[in-house]
C-alpha cells in the first residue's frame, strides 16, 4: 500500500513509519515539526519507499497519486505541549482531522485516527471499556486535548456514516519507548531524566493515581492489526498491567540506581486518578495483547535516554 502518516516525525508516528516500511509499504510522513523532529526519521533518509513532507495539516492537504491509507497521528500529545499550544491542539484535532478525512474521501483511502485514553477524562468506570462515554472537563486546562480528540472521533464517524469512508479509531493508552523527548512532560521522560541526573523523582499528590504503560512496539503492532481489520468503531490499545505512580517511580529509581528518592508536589488540575484499558475487544477482534513487560521495556528506554543525555 501507499500510506500517509500525519505526525510521522513524532514519537509514535516515526515508529509507525518503521513498521509500515518493514511490512513492504510505501510511506509518506507529514509533519509540521512543532513537536516532532526529523531526528526521529533521519535513519530513513535515502529509503526509496519513504518520503517526508513538511506541512501543517490544519491547512489543505494535497498529494499526487493514489493513496491506500491515512494514519492521522498529527497532534501535540503531552501536557507540556498542549498547555503551551492549546489553540494549535484544538485546530489539529478539528481542522487537521477534517482535512485528512477529506483527503481519504478524495483518494478512496482507509483512514485510521489516533485517539486517546484521554477521551475518558478522569474516569468513573474502571477499567475503561470502549462503551464508556467518559468524564471530561471541557473548560479545564487539559480539555483542549481531550475535547480535540473527542471531536476528531465524532468527525471520523460522521465521515464514515455520511460519506462511506472506511475508518478505524484507536484509543491509545500511556505508551513509552525510545524517541520520546527528554522534555516531553509525561511521566516516563520526567522520571527517567530526573533519575539519570540523580535527582529526586517528582510525584504528584501521594502517588496513588494509577497508569498502565505499554511499550511502543506492542502499541504499533496493535495499530497495524487494527488498520488491517474490519473494525470501524473505537478500540483500546494499551497495557492493562496497572500500577501506581509511586510504585512506578520506585521501579525507575531501582533500574537507574538513583539514590535521590522521591519528592512530592501538589496534584495538577484534572489529573486522572485511574487509567487502565479494558483490552477485551482488542484480544477478541485483533488477537492482540502486549508482550513486552515493564522492566524489559523500561531497560531499553532508560538506555536510549542515557544516550540522549550524553550527546
Amino acid at each position: 500500500m501507499r500510506i500517509l502518516v500525519t505526525g510521522g516525525a513524532g514519537f509514535l508516528g516515526s515508529h509507525l513509519c518503521d513498521r509500515l516500511l518493514a511490512e513492504g509499504h510505501d510511506v509518506i510522513a507529514m509533519d509540521n515539526l512543532i513537536t516532532g523532529s526529523t531526528d526521529n526519521i533521519a535513519h530513513l533518509a535515502g529509503n526509496r519507499r519513504f518520503q517526508f513532507i513538511h506541512h501543517d495539516v490544519t491547512n489543505y492537504i494535497y498529494l499526487k497519486g493514489d493513496l491506500d491509507a491515512i494514519l492521522h497521528f498529527a497532534s501535540p500529545a503531552s501536557p507540556i505541549d498542549y498547555l503551551e499550544l492549546p489553540i494549535q491542539t484544538l485546530k489539529v484535532g478539528s481542522l487537521g482531522t477534517h482535512n485528512a478525512l477529506g483527503l481519504a474521501l478524495a483518494k478512496g483511502a482507509r483512514f485510521l485516527l489516533a485517539s486517546t485514553s484521554e477521551v475518558y477524562g478522569d474516569p468513573m468506570v474502571h477499567p475503561q471499556q470502549e462503551s464508556y462515554w467518559g468524564n471530561v472537563n471541557p473548560i479545564g486546562p487539559r480539555g483542549v486535548y481531550d475535547e480535540a480528540k473527542r471531536f476528531a472521533e465524532a468527525m471520523t464517524m460522521a465521515y464514515h456514516r455520511s460519506h462511506g469512508v472506511d475508518t478505524r479509531i484507536v484509543r491509545i493508552f500511556n505508551t513509552y519507548g525510545p524517541r520520546m523527548r527528554l522534555r516531553d512532560g509525561r511521566v516516563v521522560p520526567n522520571f527517567v531524566s530526573q533519575a539519570l541526573r540523580h535527582e529526586p523523582l517528582t510525584v504528584y499528590g501521594e502517588g496513588r493515581q494509577t497508569r498502565s504503560f505499554c511499550y511502543v512496539s506492542d502499541l504499533v503492532d496493535g495499530i497495524y492489526r487494527l488498520l488491517l481489520s474490519d473494525e470501524t468503531e473505537p478500540v483500546n490499545i494499551g497495557n492493562p498491567a496497572e500500577l501506581t505512580i509511586y510504585d512506578f517511580a520506585t521501579v525507575i529509581n531501582e533500574l537507574t540506581g538513583n539514590p535521590a528518592g522521591i519528592r512530592f508536589e501538589p496534584l495538577p488540575v484534572d489529573d486522572p486518578k485511574q487509567r487502565q484499558p479494558d483490552i477485551s475487544k482488542a484480544r477478541r477482534i485483533l488477537g492482540w495483547e502486549p508482550k513486552v513487560d515493564l522492566r524489559t521495556g523500561m531497560t531499553q528506554t532508560v538506555e536510549w535516554f542515557r544516550n540522549q543525555l550524553t550527546v
